[in-house]
């Protein structure tokens, strides 16, 4: 299979590696001239994650790489899907695959990824999504994970699945794709709860957030018009570990960091996602109480104040103790 990977950062090269060098694709890994991570993987052949297998070409042509390849794979930040994919629709698509591999609502429209893609003029019954638990840190060390792959169209979600599929990652098929792709986005957004929580001593607390958080994202996901089990299965729930125990998550490392007054300078997707989620619980008039002292937190509290910050922050998440008293299965 002839596989173009574009964005070559953290999960970009991991995914280029592991289409190279444990399913023997043949691939393409396209990188912007100029960034970091591609000048990074140019002059030395390696990052900080992987090293790249002499089978991969590297370009920042991405003529090439879209005209080269069955099946692309897209990892990039979420809020930059728009403006890229605008870019790459330039090019002849015909019969190609697209399998997005980010984890993120667009602000401001509270569009999910895959129709982001679609009014892009990407074809929907061509456009999959890659989601669930993994790091790269223990995928590089041969320690294995199950991963999920879903869509509109049945046959295409069967299909990538079982050939990306190996003794390294297992896949599902996933049949609910506002489901899944809400729910791996908001995992981000529970993440950053998770490491305010660390960063000031409360990790017991991150039980209740489990249990609290997925209902909080079922009842979007069900409101959405999506089934409200997907958020126990494993593009949320099951991602937890890697996003809200591990030492390797941006975004609980973000939170953690937040609370004592010092900026993260990776990309910690969950941020823009609690905008974008508080925006879509407002129209859909589902209570998201976590996801809004998020919201808070990133928006609204002077995090980096140092110790009068740390008080800020602990408030609003705090504060949560203070709602009312409810079933733990209420509506809205």
């Amino acid at each position: 299979m002839k596989i173009s990977v574009l964005g070559c950062g953290r999960w970009g090269s991991f995914l280029a590696w592991y289409q190279a060098t444990v399913l023997n694709n043949s691939v393409i890994l396209w990188g912007e001239r100029g960034r970091k991570s591609y000048e990074c993987l140019k002059a030395d052949g390696k990052n900080e994650y992987v090293a790249l297998d002499p089978s991969i070409t590297l370009t920042d042509d991405l003529a090439l790489a879209v005209s080269s390849a069955e099946v692309i794979i897209v990892s990039i930040s979420a809020q930059a899907l728009r403006s890229f994919l605008s870019g790459v629709a330039r090019f002849d698509l015909s019969g190609k695959i697209f399998v997005l591999c980010m984890k993120g609502i667009e602000e401001g429209t509270g569009k999910r990824l895959s129709e982001v893609a679609a009014e892009c003029g990407i074809d929907p019954s061509r456009t999959a999504v890659w989601v669930g638990p993994g790091h790269i840190q223990a995928f590089v060390k041969g320690i294995p994970n199950c991963m999920l792959i879903d869509s509109a169209d049945e046959r295409l979600t069967r299909y990538l699945a079982d050939s990306f599929k190996s003794n390294l990652i297992r896949f599902y098929y996933g049949n609910d794709l506002i489901g899944t792709e809400v729910g791996a986005a908001a995992k981000n957004v529970l993440g950053i709860v998770a490491g305010i929580l660390d960063g000031c001593g409360y990790a017991s607390l991150k039980g209740p957030l489990m249990a609290r958080g997925a209902f909080e994202v079922a009842s979007l996901i069900k409101a959405m018009g999506g089934d409200f089990s997907s958020a126990y299965g494993l593009a949320h729930l099951g991602d937890y570990e890697t996003t809200l125990f591990s030492e390797y998550s941006n975004n609980r490392r973000y939170g953690e960091m937040l609370v004592n007054g010092v900026r993260f300078e990776k990309l910690a997707e969950g941020v823009m996602t609690a905008k974008a989620m508080s925006e879509l619980g407002e129209k859909y008039g589902i209570d998201l109480p976590i996801t809004k002292a998020v919201c808070d937190v990133c928006f609204n509290a002077d995090a980096f104040a140092g110790g009068d910050g740390r008080e800020q922050v602990m408030q609003i998440i705090l504060k949560l103790f203070e709602r009312q008293t409810k079933t733990q299965f209420y509506e809205k």
